[in-house]
């Protein structure tokens, strides 16, 4: 034994350096709010299942700044999610092919915002402003 000590990386904090990494953590944390937003969304459900009153209730609390301020925040974070979801979508899934040859990762991603766009402008229409 020559008495030398083994080399030992530190392991906190060498993500920060590599911005692969940070926008990778960024996304992972703007998953809560996706579950966050989901789970308001159920209790609006409940509270329609209620009745008119409790219904009414729950929209009057969505009405209050504060709610408006952390729905924005909502707003931001899942947009972003979404953004980085269609952007490595056609990096994780498998190659589609159409007549034989393969799709290019744009097309794919493209489809993925009409898909999100169409369907969200659908949901305005029929549900919102009905």
């Amino acid at each position: 034994m020559t008495g030398r000590k083994a080399y030992v990386r530190s392991m906190t904090g060498w993500w920060w350096r590599n911005p692969f990494f940070v926008r990778y953590m960024l996304r992972e944390l703007t998953a809560p709010f996706v579950a966050v937003y989901a789970v308001i969304l159920l209790v609006g459900l409940a509270r329609l299942a209620q009745g008119e009153a409790a219904y009414n209730a729950w929209l009057a609390t969505l009405r209050h700044p504060a709610s408006i301020l952390f729905h924005w925040l909502l707003f931001i974070a899942i947009t972003y999610h979404a953004i980085t979801l269609w952007k490595v979508m056609p990096k994780t899934m498998a190659r589609l092919r159409l007549a034989g040859r393969a799709l290019p990762e744009f097309t794919v991603t493209l489809c993925g915002w009409l898909a999100t766009l169409t369907a969200s402008v659908a949901f305005y229409v029929l549900v919102l402003r009905s």
